[in-house]
């Protein structure tokens, strides 16, 4: 099911056809003005337009919303709400979908306002939903939620991913093809320096993004384990190439949750819920540290 408000004219955009020797015949639009910049490749996954713009703007349903440059883009449930509840938050736009609607929350606090929002869960919806905040106003991006442990590390630890093993599909619309991401240094240097201050110990990593949770299988952890990656989760090479694409900064932190780290006895642990609380305001401190 895709969502069909707002729009651009079609009437604004002519069909090709391009051929590449190894596969079939494809057909695509391009704006007139644009010519058309396909990096192809056998796999339809690799295939990356690098200059045409989209048809459906990320921004099409809330074209004069104009949101804060902060945001902390959290996984973290209920806790969100609750926290803006409870500090009076302005609901400055609800994104609808077909399953849920998506409050897009305005901390109005002493020096500056900061945009808060509780995603939903996986690369392709999460992706669609901070596309559609950076469109709006949001340069400076905090991301924070769960992650599995892939080696020996305890629940509820935190950790700073500084690249991401691109496995999961969406960054793949945002950039072209490579195996990792590297994260923003600059947002990085701030979360280092907050969990200094409030004397939290945490671990630099290499973070594996999937988007298959049920196929995270024995070798496939073993050989993730020996790459270097220590921690797995479902977002974060796509949010980190949706904000490289759109020339946002984009930082985020980690907590442990369920174990992966003996293939042979999973351990779901309590998922981490001790820190949900802790993170969220672990997150807007650092925010407000993001000069």
């Amino acid at each position: 099911m895709r969502q069909q408000k707002g729009d651009l004219p079609l009437a604004s955009l002519s069909p090709v056809s391009y051929t590449n020797p190894t596969i079939d015949p494809i057909s695509f639009y391009y704006f007139e003005d644009s010519p058309p910049m396909i990096i192809p490749n056998e796999i339809p996954l690799l295939e990356y337009d690098d200059s045409s713009l989209e048809v459906i703007a990320p921004n099409h349903d809330c074209r004069d919303l104009r949101l804060p440059e902060k945001c902390l883009f959290a996984f973290l449930g209920d806790v969100v709400h609750r926290y803006a509840d409870d500090h009076r938050a302005e609901i400055a736009e609800e994104l609808v979908t077909v399953s849920h609607i998506i409050r897009v929350y305005v901390l109005h606090e002493a020096d500056e306002d900061i945009c808060l929002v509780q995603s939903p869960i996986g690369a392709a919806a999460a992706s669609q939903v901070l596309d559609t905040l950076v469109s709006c106003g949001c340069r400076k991006i905090i991301a924070v939620g769960s992650c599995g442990v892939l080696a020996d590390l305890p629940e509820n630890a935190f950790l700073v991913p500084t690249r991401a093993l691109r496995a999961e599909g969406t960054s793949y619309h945002y950039l072209p093809a490579s195996r990792y991401i590297d994260l923003d240094p600059e947002p990085a240097a701030v979360m280092e320096k907050c969990f200094e201050k409030h004397g939290l110990p945490f671990v630099p990593c290499t973070t594996w993004t999937t988007d298959g949770f049920f196929r995270e299988t024995g070798d496939m952890v073993k050989y993730r384990r020996e790459e270097g990656c220590s921690v797995v989760e479902m977002e974060c090479a796509a949010l980190a190439a949706c904000c490289r694409k759109r020339g946002a900064l984009f930082g985020q932190f980690l907590f442990t949750a369920d174990s992966l780290a003996n293939v042979h006895d999973y351990d779901a642990r309590d998922f981490g819920t001790d820190s949900h609380e802790k993170a969220l305001l672990l997150g807007l401190d650092i925010l407000r540290d993001f000069r």
